[in-house]
C-alpha cells in the first residue's frame, strides 16, 4: 500500500478550508493594533500608545472536561467563548486590557462543522472580552485522540500600566468584598459532574433550571473583561479574583495580603438551582461543593466602601449582579465561609 499524509490521519486539505474560514472570521475581532493578518508563522500587535509605564499580563489555559458533555451532546459554540473566558478574565482581575487571544486546537480528525462551531464561540468571546483573535493552530493527531476525541487551550496577553496593577497590595481592614453572578458552573468541576450524572441524565429536563441538565452545564462562562478594565481605570477596585477550580477560598486567597482576612456570608447570596442538583444527586457535603464550585459567584471584588454605589452603577451597563458577600478583617491569612 502507498502510503500518503491523508491516510497517516492528517487531512490537509479539511485543514487549509479551515484556515480560511478562520481567516475571514477572525478580522472581525482585529483593532487598529493588529499588524498583517493570521496565517504567517506569528501574529504581530503594535504595543497601543500613551502607556508611560506598561506591563503586559499574559495568561494560558484550557476548558477541561467539559469538552466532554459538549461532545456527548453536540453543543461546541460555548466551548469556544469558554476558552476565552477562562484566559482572558484571568488578565483581566489584575486591571489590565486583554489586546489579543490565541488559540490552540487539537483534534483526531477535522469534522468540520465541529471546529467551525469552537471557532464562532472563540470570536463571538473575543468580541465580549475586546481582544483580537491574531493566530493560533489546528493540529490533527489521531493516534492521541481517536476519531472523535479534541482538546482546547487559549492564551492571552493584556497590558496596564504599573501603577494600575491590581495584585492585592491595596487591600486594607474593612474594605468590602463583592461577588458577581456566575453563569452556572463556568468550566469547572467537570471531573466530579461527570462522575456525578449518567450520560442519559444530561438529557433530562429539569423544571427548576428551565432546560435540560446539559444545556446548563454547557452554559458559557461570564466574560468579565471589559466590566474589570471600566473598574481599574477607574481605581474603584483593590483587589479581584477569578472563580475558577477551587472555589471561593482556592483562589480569594492568592490577593490576600498577609495578616488580613476575608468574612464570607454564604447566605448573602441565592445559590443557583444548578449546585443544589449537584449537591443533591452526588451527596456532596457542602464544604466540598465550596472547594469545587463557584457557587454562583464567577467574580470576587475588593473594593472601599464608598465605592460601592459606582460599581453597582457601572455593573448594570453589563447585567451583572452584585451582591455585598463580604469584608476584609485583621487576622491571620485566611479565607472563612460561614
Amino acid at each position: 500500500m502507498i502510503l500518503n499524509y491523508k491516510k497517516a490521519g492528517v487531512d490537509e486539505k479539511k485543514a487549509e478550508k479551515l484556515v480560511e474560514f478562520i481567516k475571514k472570521k477572525a478580522k472581525q475581532t482585529f483593532s487598529k493594533n493588529v499588524i498583517g493578518d493570521i496565517g504567517f508563522f506569528g501574529g504581530f500587535f503594535k504595543i497601543p500608545e500613551d502607556y508611560k509605564n506598561p506591563i503586559f499580563v499574559s495568561s494560558t489555559d484550557g476548558v477541561g472536561t467539559k469538552i466532554l458533555l459538549g461532545q456527548e451532546m453536540g453543543i461546541f459554540k460555548g466551548l469556544g467563548i469558554d476558552l476565552v473566558a477562562m484566559n482572558c478574565n484571568d488578565v483581566s482581575v489584575c486591571g489590565a486590557k486583554v489586546l489579543f487571544f490565541l488559540d490552540y486546537i487539537a483534534v483526531g480528525e477535522i469534522k468540520g462543522k465541529r471546529e467551525k462551531e469552537i471557532i464562532e464561540g472563540i470570536i463571538e468571546g473575543c468580541k465580549i472580552a475586546e481582544c483580537s483573535l491574531i493566530g493560533g493552530e489546528i493540529a490533527q493527531m489521531k493516534d492521541i485522540y481517536g476519531k472523535n476525541g479534541f482538546d482546547l487551550a487559549g492564551f492571552c496577553v493584556g497590558i496596564t500600566e504599573k501603577d494600575k496593577l491590581v495584585d492585592g497590595r491595596k487591600i486594607k481592614k474593612n474594605n468590602v468584598v463583592l461577588g458577581i453572578s456566575s453563569n452556572g458552573v463556568h468550566s469547572n468541576g467537570f471531573s466530579l459532574i461527570r462522575k456525578i450524572f449518567k450520560k442519559r441524565d444530561y438529557h433530562k429536563y429539569f423544571d427548576e433550571l428551565g432546560k435540560t441538565l446539559g444545556e446548563e452545564l454547557l452554559e458559557p462562562t461570564f466574560i468579565y473583561s471589559p466590566f474589570l478594565y471600566e473598574l481599574s481605570s477607574l481605581n474603584l477596585i483593590n483587589g479581584a479574583s477569578h472563580i475558577t477550580g477551587g472555589g471561593i477560598e482556592g483562589n480569594l486567597i492568592r490577593v490576600l495580603p498577609p495578616k488580613l482576612k476575608c468574612v464570607i456570608d454564604k447566605n448573602s447570596w441565592e445559590i443557583p438551582p444548578i449546585f443544589k442538583i449537584i449537591q443533591k444527586f452526588g451527596r456532596i457535603m457542602e464544604k466540598e461543593m465550596f472547594n469545587v464550585f463557584n457557587m454562583g459567584i464567577g467574580l470576587i471584588l475588593i473594593s472601599e466602601k464608598e465605592n460601592i454605589e459606582k460599581i453597582l452603577q457601572i455593573s448594570q451597563k453589563y447585567k451583572l449582579k452584585v451582591y455585598i458577600i463580604g469584608e476584609v478583617k485583621e487576622g491571620e491569612r485566611k479565607i472563612e465561609i460561614s
